[in-house]
Order: structure tokens, then C-alpha cells, then sequence
């Protein structure tokens, strides 16, 4: 990756995203030697302008920063890392530099899609979800109907609390429905998407 270390005198920011979340944790600066090690190495390594010096997160408290992916902006003078990162980020305690909790409890959806995933590539024995690859797209389907059925019954009849366990089952067995079928749960939020730019909009 070539990136313009010139425009503002030998630093380019740093971005630093959270990789599951999704959320912005903090920014910081790297020169090349800080970029180098970060690469090499898998955590983030920023250029401290205060202490004139390479610096890696976490290197006193062990809150590292471990890397996903770097990606450079269009001029290639800006990163954006996606991280895992270890504990807060902030030196303050908090979970990012804004003081925002580093949670989004829907993009858990996702890291549940490429478990699911994983699964079905690996097919590990003794995984639930194995079974139910094994046992084929009408069991699977069947299932689904199941749990959308018990889903219908806590909503109408039941408790709040078992109404979201249920609903719950219900997604899980439709995201293995999904990956049997050789989609993923990213193809219904984008038919949902389409329809909502084309349709729902207009009502």
C-alpha cells in the first residue's frame, strides 16, 4: 500500500474502527515506521506527537488494538483499521474516545451468519448446527415453521420474555435455512432495502 506520508509532514491519521461493531473507538497518527510495525506485528502501533516516539496501544495497560484490515482512503493519505480491540480504548476507561459504549447488539446478526458459516464448512461433529445441516432443507424448513409458530404462539399467548427467546430460535433457524440455501442473512436486509427505497417510501 503507497501512502502519502508527505501531506502532513511525514503522519497520516489513523481511523480506528471497531470490526464488529462497527463503531469509531478512537484516531490516531502513524508515521511509516509506525505503519511498518503495525503491519508487521497485527496490533496498532500510532506515532505519539506528545512523546515523540512510537507508541502500541495497550503496550502499558494491555488493551490492544489487534488488527483486521487496513484500508487507505482515495488519496491514500487517511487509514481506516478495523480492529478487535482488548478491553477500553480510551485512557479514560471508556469504551471509545467519544465515552460512546462499543456496542451494537444487531451487528451481532453478522458474527452469527459467519459462525453459522463456519459451521457448515467445518461440519464439526457434536455441533447442533451440524445436525440440522445433516439433517437436510426440509428438516431445516420444518424447524423454521416451528419456531415461527411458537413465536406466534408468546406473542398472542404468552410472556415478553419468552417471546423474544422464541423469536430468537426462529432467526437463528432462518440464518441456517439461509446458509443450506447458499445465501446469507445480508441478502434479506438487502431485499428489504430495495424494497423500501422503491416502495415502502412512497406509502
Amino acid at each position: 500500500m503507497e501512502l502519502d506520508f508527505d501531506k502532513m509532514n511525514g503522519l497520516v491519521p489513523a481511523i480506528i474502527q471497531d470490526n464488529e461493531t462497527r463503531k469509531v473507538l478512537m484516531l490516531g497518527f502513524m508515521n511509516k515506521e509506525a505503519y511498518d510495525k503495525t503491519v508487521e506485528t497485527g496490533k496498532v502501533t500510532f506515532f505519539s506527537r506528545t512523546k515523540n516516539r512510537l507508541w502500541t496501544k495497550g503496550e502499558e495497560s494491555g488493551n490492544f488494538l489487534h488488527v483486521v484490515s487496513i484500508k487507505a482512503d482515495c488519496d491514500n493519505d487517511t487509514l481506516l483499521i478495523q480492529v478487535n480491540p482488548v478491553g477500553p480504548v480510551c485512557h479514560t476507561g471508556t469504551d471509545t474516545c467519544w465515552g460512546e459504549k462499543n456496542e451494537e447488539p444487531v451487528m451481532f446478526l453478522k458474527a452469527l451468519q459467519d459462525f453459522i458459516d463456519k459451521r457448515h464448512e467445518e461440519m464439526p461433529e457434536g455441533s447442533y448446527t451440524t445436525s440440522l445441516f445433516e439433517s437436510g432443507i426440509n428438516k431445516i424448513a420444518q424447524k423454521v415453521g416451528e419456531e415461527a409458530v411458537e413465536t406466534v404462539i408468546e406473542a398472542t399467548n404468552g410472556t415478553d420474555e419468552r417471546l423474544i427467546y422464541e423469536g430468537a430460535d426462529l432467526i437463528y433457524h432462518m440464518i441456517v435455512l439461509l446458509t443450506s440455501k447458499g445465501y446469507r442473512l445480508e441478502d434479506l436486509a438487502r431485499e428489504l432495502q430495495e424494497r423500501h427505497s422503491s416502495t415502502w417510501k412512497k406509502h
